[in-house]
């Protein structure tokens, strides 16, 4: 894999290396098409995944990055993700040859991050960089991002003891039982925000994401809806809502049916009181960048 000099700029390639049609927005067949075309996507965890909460509190399958990526962009374009954490979306971008880039503020993902990369044989690279969201305007020229996919710290949600109550009465006191899985104590970090102060700083993140991406350039988010204190928080209203406000427009909402990977869930709420389990379902929030 060819080193890159961490500067600002970063000198990275962006343009597509495939024979696609200009007119073509990726590199799929017709039938691979149709198979994203529903608005329902299951993922399954593969081996080298790393689902171990005492490294991550919360990692979405390498699956899910690749999909995204499959479907907006061509080989050899530029991907970036603002909260790249252990670097997912890198080792989904590697393995699809095309060149990317994840931030975020805590080092031990970041050096987490580089070990899941291997060196393979094409001419792209993927970076992890200890860097605060806040600051990837100055890694890039305009018009060059393709595709923007990351799955942002979901609000304070874990900033309080885990009491798991979607898990099964006697699964309950499991080894993370009233444990605080929060990512970090940094002010900037999404994570220890309320809803409000947290969909006031994702707007001016991807107020300055948003002129990196090219025209049409795609911005997926994968979040949550929560509880918090007794009330259900419609994380995923105030991120669309705040994008939309600074520039994006919204195209796609896609569920993901996370039915086959929770196991063992409890009777919630069970008898007088109905609520459904968030943890069975999550948003992705498919934005681009208007051409105009």
């Amino acid at each position: 894999m060819p080193l890159i000099e961490i500067s600002k700029p970063l000198m990275i390639g962006y343009q597509k290396t495939c024979d696609c049609s200009p007119k073509h927005i990726n590199c799929m067949t017709a039938k691979e098409w149709m198979q994203s075309q529903v608005a329902i996507w299951e993922f399954y965890y593969q081996k080298r995944d790393i689902r171990d909460k005492h490294i991550h509190p919360a990692v979405f399958p390498i699956a899910l990055p690749e999909k995204c990526i499959r479907l907006f962009t061509h080989k050899g374009e530029l991907v970036i993700d603002p909260f790249v954490g252990i670097g997912t979306t890198l080792v989904a971008a590697q393995d699809l040859g095309r060149n990317a880039v994840g931030f975020d503020l805590k080092a031990e993902y970041i050096e987490l991050a580089k070990t899941r990369l291997m060196s393979n044989q094409d001419e792209t690279v993927q970076i992890a960089i200890n860097d605060d969201a806040l600051n990837i305007s100055e890694y890039f020229e305009e018009g060059t991002v393709s595709l923007c996919i990351t799955s942002p710290p979901y609000a304070n949600l874990l900033n309080r003891e885990r009491r798991n109550k979607s898990k099964r009465g006697d699964l309950r006191e499991n080894e993370h039982f009233l444990e605080i899985q929060q990512y970090s104590a940094d002010s900037r970090d999404l994570g220890t925000m309320n809803a409000k102060q947290y969909a006031s700083s994702l707007g001016n993140i991807f107020e300055q994401i948003l002129p990196l991406l090219k025209p049409k350039g795609n911005c997926v988010i994968n979040i949550s809806d929560y509880w918090w204190k007794g009330q259900r928080i419609p994380i995923h209203v105030n991120v669309i809502e705040t994008l939309q406000k600074v520039g994006y427009e919204l195209r796609n909402t896609i569920i993901w049916d996370r039915r086959n990977i929770v196991n063992k869930v409890g009777i919630f709420g069970w008898p007088s009181n109905y609520i459904t389990l968030t943890t069975t379902f999550e948003y992705l929030l498919h934005f681009w960048k208007p051409s105009n």
